[in-house]
C-alpha cells in the first residue's frame, strides 16, 4: 500500500488470501482452500508483507505463527471486510432483494438436536434470496458473544448462561443433558452407585447456573474445551461427563454409554447486537427462525 489507509482491489486480494493462511493455521493447509499452490500462497504473502511494510507471520521448521503485527492486521481485516458486508447488506436494502452474506457463529454439535431450526432457518433464507452466501463458523459461545458484539458476527447461536449490554437473545430451544458413563467405567453395571465419588471431566466453556452447581458437587479430574473432547475423555473409560441427550444418542445405542442421573437443561437462544444496522438478510433470516 503506497499511501498509508488507501486500499486497492489486489489489496484486498492479498488480504483474503492472508486471512484463509491464519484460519488454516499454515501455508501447506491453506492450499486445499485457497486452490492454489503454497509457493504461490507464499508469493503473495511476501507481497503482502512488503505493501503493508510489517512482517505478518513466521514460517519455517519451527512452524507458523502469527507476529504481533500480523494478529493486528488480521483484526484490522476482519472490521474491514465486516464493513465491506454491512455495505453490501445496506445497498441489498435499498433494491429489496435479498444479497449478501450472513455470517453466524454457532457452538458445536448442535446438529443433532431434534428441535434445531438453524438448518431449515438457512435453507429458507436461501429460498428467498438464491444469492445469499452463507459463512458458518463453529466457535466457543464466548467468542461468538465478542463477535456479533464487534461485528464480524451477524448473529450467533449460544446456550444462554448470562445476558451482556448489547445484545439481544431471541429464545430457540431447549437442550436436556445428563451425566453419561461409558461401558469400561464401574458405573456402567452399577447405575445406582454414588456418582459424586466419580472423576468428573470438567468443561472449559460458559456453564447455565444449575450447570455449575452440579460440576461443583463432582471430583474434578479433567478438562475439555468443548463437547466433543468431553465424549473423548468419558469414552476412556476413566470419567463421567455430562452430555446432551441428542449428541449422546447414538453411543447410547451402540452399547458405548449409559446415561446416569442428574442432568440439567440448557437454553439455547440466537445473538444480536442492538446497535447493528439494518440488514435484510439477517431480518430474513431471524424471520424465519419464527
Amino acid at each position: 500500500m503506497k499511501t498509508p489507509g488507501q486500499v486497492s482491489d489486489f489489496d484486498l486480494k492479498l488480504l483474503k488470501v492472508f486471512r484463509t493462511v491464519a484460519a488454516c493455521g499454515g501455508f501447506s493447509a491453506a492450499e486445499v482452500a485457497l486452490g492454489i499452490s503454497r509457493a504461490a500462497i507464499s508469493m503473495q504473502m511476501a507481497d503482502l508483507e512488503k505493501r503493508l511494510g510489517v512482517k505478518l507471520c513466521q514460517r519455517g521448521r519451527a512452524g507458523f505463527a502469527l507476529t504481533d503485527e500480523g494478529r493486528r492486521v488480521l483484526d484490522a481485516g476482519d472490521r474491514l471486510f465486516g464493513a465491506v458486508e454491512h455495505f453490501r447488506a445496506e445497498i441489498s436494502e435499498l433494491h429489496r432483494h435479498l444479497q449478501g452474506t450472513l455470517v453466524i457463529g454457532i457452538t458445536d454439535n448442535l446438529v443433532s438436536h431434534p428441535g434445531m431450526k438453524i438448518t431449515h432457518g438457512l435453507a429458507a433464507l436461501k429460498a428467498r434470496g438464491p444469492q445469499v452466501q452463507i459463512d458458518l463458523r463453529m466457535q466457543p459461545s464466548d467468542d461468538i458473544e465478542i463477535g456479533v458484539l464487534d461485528g464480524r458476527l451477524n448473529v450467533g447461536v449460544v446456550p444462554k448462561v448470562r445476558e451482556l449490554p448489547g445484545l439481544d437473545y431471541r429464545p430457540l430451544y431447549e437442550e436436556s443433558t445428563r451425566l453419561y458413563c461409558a461401558d469400561n467405567h464401574p458405573l456402567f453395571a452399577d447405575p445406582a452407585g454414588n456418582v459424586f465419588e466419580h472423576e468428573l471431566v470438567q468443561p472449559r466453556f460458559a456453564r447455565p447456573a444449575e450447570a455449575a452447581a452440579l460440576y461443583d458437587r463432582h471430583i474434578a479430574g479433567a478438562q475439555a474445551s468443548d463437547r466433543e473432547g468431553i465424549l473423548f475423555l468419558v469414552l476412556t473409560g476413566c470419567y463421567l461427563g455430562y452430555l446432551p441427550d441428542h449428541y449422546a444418542a447414538p453411543w447410547v445405542k451402540a452399547g458405548r454409554l449409559r446415561a446416569l442421573q442428574p442432568g440439567f437443561t440448557t437454553h439455547f437462544c440466537a445473538i444480536t447486537a442492538r446497535s447493528q444496522r439494518p440488514n435484510l438478510v439477517l431480518e430474513t433470516f431471524l424471520e424465519t427462525l419464527k
